[in-house]
Order: C-alpha cells, then structure tokens, then sequence
C-alpha cells in the first residue's frame, strides 16, 4: 500500500470530523453519548482550527486521496526543561501500516528540525509504534521520546 503523508490543510476538517465521528459511531451506540463525547474530544472542531494553521499536522491518504489516518500536534517552547519540543495532541489511523508511518514522521520531523522530544498520547497501540524509540512515561496520558542527545 502506498501511502502519501502531506501537511493537512484547513479545508480537510470537515473531512476529519466526518473520520472521527464514524469511529465514534462505531464504538458507541447511544447517539446521545456519542454527541457527549465529540464535545470533549481531542479531535474536536476548535482543537483542529488551532492546531491545523500552526502547520505541523499531517494526513496519511491512499493513492485515491482517501484520508487513512492523521495527528494533529505543534511545537511547544520550555516544556519540561527542554528548548523545542513536539507535542502530538492527537492521533487516529485505520491500520497499524498507517500507525508506524504517522508516528515514525512525527519523530523524524522532530530530529530533523532538531526538537528535543516528541511526546505522544499514551495508548496502548501508540506505545507499541514507538517501543523502539525508547519511550519513557512523562505524565499517564503522555509518552515522551528523545529526539536529541540531550
């Protein structure tokens, strides 16, 4: 499977939103839960309007253009002593091949422009994407990888 990472654009939220609230659909049943849960989301549509324009967000489509995964993140400035870092506030993929390309661009971003870390949701299948980078824990919903020396 080809798979093209690109820099997601404003106009593609409504694209996200439409992913997200399929996969909500499919985990909850209730509508009214569902509706309750969207409003606190990570993914929600004000979230993406802020991370979005910042420009370190990236969709993961197919050769059709079909949107297969995505993350949302921005560079944070002083965070845990460190000068640059990337946080990944969010993430969502349909296969794990889509998974390992998501988090493996997030870190090599992060190297290239010479963040010190990425921080990651801390989820079970995130955390085996990135077990080789040697993650250590930073908060319980965070995972945190060096990307320098430091």
């Amino acid at each position: 499977m080809s798979l093209f990472l690109q820099v997601i654009q404003i106009n593609e939220i409504d694209e996200i939103l439409d992913l997200e609230n399929r996969k909500l659909q499919d985990s909850i049943a209730d509508e009214v839960e569902r509706s309750l849960q969207s409003w606190s989301a990570r993914w929600r549509k004000e979230a993406l309007e802020h991370y979005i324009p910042i420009g370190w967000c990236f969709s993961a489509r197919d050769s059709e253009k079909k949107l297969l995964g995505y993350f949302i993140a921005q560079p944070i400035l002083f965070l845990d002593g460190q000068a640059q870092s990337l946080w990944v506030e969010h993430m969502q993929f349909s296969s794990l091949v889509v998974r390992d390309a998501l988090c493996e661009l997030a870190y090599k971003l992060s190297r290239e422009q010479h963040l010190q870390k990425v921080y990651f949701p801390n989820q079970l299948t995130i955390a085996n994407a990135i077990a080789s980078y040697k993650t250590e824990a930073w908060l319980p919903q965070s995972l945190q990888v060096k990307t320098t020396k430091t």
